[in-house]
């Protein structure tokens, strides 16, 4: 991809991974031109944060540490990979769930 959609995206990429409402302010930083290495990235947020949302649903009945360590740990290991190719321009999906998270939102 050109470095300089990669520059004109980045912004919008990064906050995609703001947890919660990161992914939606990317979504209307992104809505006028669709950057594509945006929209890669926020695909993933919004799947991050899906995830974390219905995951953490789950597990809140058993609040023990050796369920909800495990859980927070993936969560930040995601999510600093994420984050971690936003900030230096890849388009890398994140392990296990990435691809998935592109085929469900690919409309965005």
């Amino acid at each position: 991809m050109d470095k300089q959609i990669i520059e004109q995206g980045k912004g919008a990429a990064i906050t995609a991974y703001i947890m919660g409402v990161g992914a939606l302010i990317a979504m209307s930083m992104n809505s006028e031109n669709k950057n594509p290495f945006a929209s890669f990235h926020i695909r993933q947020g919004l799947g991050l944060t899906i995830l974390f949302i219905v995951i953490g649903y789950t597990i809140s009945g058993f609040w023990t540490p050796m369920i909800a360590f495990p859980f927070y740990l993936f969560m930040v290991v995601l999510w600093g990979y994420g984050f971690y190719t936003a900030l230096t321009g890849q388009m890398t999906p994140m392990p296990l769930v990435g691809k998935l998270f592109q085929k469900f939102f690919k409309n965005l």
